[in-house]
């Protein structure tokens, strides 16, 4: 009796495009997985070009080289306060070497011997080269080239010291000028001479507040019967008229 219900069963024909199949179908792609990383699946497939200095790219850097120096770091700072040594430097060879090559470095050092024996230079007093240093000091100085005057190294009563004493004095500065200062003061002219007074007028005429004159320092009066002064008091009559 049901054999030929289980055979239909088995047989059911839905046809593709109908609308419950269609959004079945449309459902199935909003939520599929797969169907929503297929454009980031295949931009993962191609080459990708990200700048240097982008900002993912140089936090990467950063932490990269933060890592690296605390891996780097990381034996020493475990093995801090664990070495065993010698108990002072000079009983380790190999911090005795590295001091010895440090001084052998150290220009200070190398050059204190250099140094200290330039001061200890001996050489004698009468060597030929201090002789002749000494006599070349003497005829290039200048206080020994230049004898003066006054720094007689004769008899003063000899003829030529006595020329010389007369020549000097005759070049002297304040000898020569004596006569000057003697006659400074005696050009004197009275108040009335002929000089004076020509340069008195000659003052006057160059003068500029004599040759300019301010017209409200000068007395003068209008001609009473001018035209002009007719016609004014005219004008000012009938004005006078008129206003009354």
């Amino acid at each position: 009796y049901t054999e030929a219900w289980d055979a239909d069963k088995t047989s059911i024909h839905v046809m593709p495009d109908t609308p419950g199949i269609l959004l079945a179908k449309a459902n199935a792609a909003n939520v599929s997985h797969k169907h929503y990383q297929k454009a980031w699946d295949e931009a993962k497939a191609k080459s990708y070009d990200i700048r240097a200095d982008a900002i993912p790219i140089k936090q990467a850097k950063a932490s990269r080289d933060i890592a690296s120096e605390y891996k780097y770091k990381a034996t020493h700072e475990k093995e801090k306060g664990h070495y065993v040594g010698c108990r002072s430097v000079q009983d380790d060879p190999k911090l005795v070497l590295a001091a010895r090559a440090m001084a052998l470095q150290n220009e200070r050092l190398y050059k204190k011997a250099y140094n200290d024996s330039k001061t200890q230079i001996h050489i004698p007093v009468d060597a030929l080269a201090v002789q002749a240093a000494k006599d070349c000091q003497t005829l290039v100085s200048d206080i020994d080239y230049r004898q003066y005057l006054h720094q007689w190294t004769c008899l003063p009563d000899q003829n030529d010291v006595i020329h010389a004493r007369q020549a000097y004095d005759l070049q002297s500065d304040a000898v020569y000028k004596s006569d000057l200062e003697w006659l400074r003061g005696i050009g004197w002219l009275p108040n009335d001479s002929p000089e004076v007074k020509r340069v008195k007028q000659a003052q006057d005429l160059l003068s500029d507040n004599v040759y300019r004159t301010p017209i409200d320092s000068l007395k003068y009066t209008s001609v009473v019967d001018s035209p002009d002064i007719v016609l004014a008091k005219a004008n000012a009559e009938q004005i006078s008229a008129v206003s009354h």
